[in-house]
């Protein structure tokens, strides 16, 4: 059964499709005004990676933030409950999901049948988001990319006490003017950031395996700054953007519920 789903987040849209567990075409737009053509975006080029037309796909659901914007779909589910399917899909001994998007992150305990049992979010706070280091690199003039390969090059912990993105941008324009090295501040970041989404984690209960997804773990200091706090290694995804787009498509085929 050939399904779809879509996940419409904060800054991106993004498109699964899937045939039996296995992904076939993703697909991918940044949320604008326009929803329903920035959807559309993202499926054509689903579809175009599938080599499928529409008329292909049986079912589709939605799930984000955005969800109930979209038109035309069979049903919409949660992003809890599609991070939860696509993550213990991918990796079955998952026990906690973190997820960690543009403005939102989010905690999942799930059972050892992928059934969620507890969750935590933090929302309406970019200093658990992505926009966190958005902002920080902005203000330590250095390119987003780079900021994760940065603080893997630092050796030296530097407090940070501001838990909220406007404070702590101010914090690093005083350490910049004390002459702190910026790799050492761009770790401070991400230490600050694991810290508050530790927390976070802990309110659910952090189990082995923690499985990450959402677009920032895909940076790598981020992921080293986790992985001290929790004291153990993280599962990360190929495209941990796009899991709880394929989780959505797997609900929409019954492969997981």
């Amino acid at each position: 059964m050939i399904t779809t789903g879509i996940d419409v987040g904060a800054k991106n849209i993004k498109v699964v499709i899937q045939e039996d567990g296995k992904l076939l075409g993703k697909g991918q737009a940044t949320s604008g005004l326009d929803t329903a053509s920035d959807i559309k975006q993202a499926m054509d080029a689903a579809l175009a990676e599938a080599g499928l037309t529409r008329d292909k796909v049986e079912k589709t659901y939605a799930t984000g933030a955005g969800r109930k914007e979209v038109k035309e779909v069979d049903d919409s589910y949660t992003e809890v409950g599609a991070d939860a399917a696509g993550a213990v899909h991918l990796f079955p001994g998952t026990r906690t999901v973190i997820d960690i998007g543009a403005e939102e992150g989010r905690a999942i305990k799930v059972d050892e049948n992928g059934k969620v049992v507890d969750f935590a979010i933090n929302e309406r706070c970019a200093a658990g988001a992505g926009a966190f280091t958005e902002a920080m690199a902005r203000a330590l003039e250095v390119p987003l990319t780079e900021l994760g390969p940065l603080s893997l090059t630092s050796s030296k912990a530097v407090p940070m006490n501001a838990q909220c993105a406007v404070f702590a941008e101010s914090e690093v324009v005083s350490l910049i003017h004390q002459k702190t090295e910026k790799r050492d501040i761009a770790r401070a970041v991400h230490d600050a950031m694991s810290s508050r989404i530790t927390s976070m984690a802990r309110r659910v209960g952090v189990e082995p395996s923690v499985c990450l997804i959402g677009g920032v773990a895909k940076n790598p200091g981020f992921v080293d700054s986790l992985q001290r706090d929790l004291e153990m290694e993280i599962l990360i995804p190929d495209d941990p953007d796009f899991v709880g787009a394929f989780g959505a498509a797997l609900l929409a085929a019954g492969i997981a519920k």
